[in-house]
């Protein structure tokens, strides 16, 4: 069987601060940390039965003295060159509930930034599409290695992720969510889907408009009063029994 192609999310920055108040390995997206703003861009990969998110970082001068490893991989260009790297140790396990494809092709209206960085990332998915077999193993083996036999190398687990303690918190978290899902009604589901990217909150918009013309929107209940502010909607909306 053909492997999927892999493909570049972000995360929902509530979750990943939920999964750093237990696991100081989480890549930090605190407002104290100066990092609330930094995108959690990674690729997702099937771990142990459940979907893993592993971070991708830019290409940094550390990167060049350190060496291929189970919790760590270089992404080189097709000439060698270092584009990035993959940081299997703050692999975060993840639910389409809480990641938001990205989408790194370029439009007229980027910036020279905006383009380079585009660029790069369009260049990092094609190493990791290149190499998605070892990538996938490697990071199972990992997940193994710290889960199952942790006594084998204490410094490798103390700078991965508590995994399995993770996992526990995206269950707690996914069922807060959807406790008490609110509905919106909604008339133009593409400007608010974008809306709602932009600023991290998860969400469901049915596929099909009821006879007014209207979407239904699927929001977490605690951020129903933000997203009334967000988007331009009608007042009416309902709690899910």
């Amino acid at each position: 069987m053909k492997t999927k192609r892999l493909h570049l999310y972000t995360l929902n920055m509530k979750y990943v601060r939920n999964l750093s108040k237990v696991d100081d390995n989480v890549f930090s997206v605190s407002p104290q940390e100066h990092k609330d703003n930094r995108p959690f861009v990674g690729i997702i990969v099937i771990c142990n039965n459940k979907e893993y998110c592993i971070p991708l970082t830019s290409p940094k001068d550390k990167h060049k003295n350190m060496k291929n490893d189970l919790d760590f991989s270089k992404i080189v260009d097709k000439r060698g060159n270092l584009i990035g790297a993959l940081n299997f140790n703050n692999m975060i396990p993840v639910t389409k509930d809480v990641i938001i494809p990205i989408n790194p092709n370029p439009n007229k209206s980027d910036t020279p930034k905006e383009k380079a960085y585009k660029e790069l990332l369009n260049n990092q998915l094609d190493w990791c599409n290149d190499n998605i077999d070892l990538i996938t193993r490697k990071a199972n083996k990992l997940y193994k290695f710290v889960t199952l036999t942790p006594e084998k190398s204490r410094s490798l687990v103390r700078r991965c992720a508590k995994f399995q303690k993770l996992e526990t918190v995206l269950e707690r978290y996914i069922k807060r969510l959807f406790k008490n899902p609110v509905y919106i009604a909604i008339s133009d589901r593409e400007k608010v889907g974008d809306i709602l990217d932009k600023n991290g909150i998860v969400y469901d918009i049915s596929p099909k408009p009821n006879p007014e013309g209207n979407y239904a929107l699927k929001v977490n209940a605690e951020d129903s009063e933000k997203v009334k502010q967000l988007i331009s909607a009608p007042k009416k909306n309902m709690t899910m029994k």
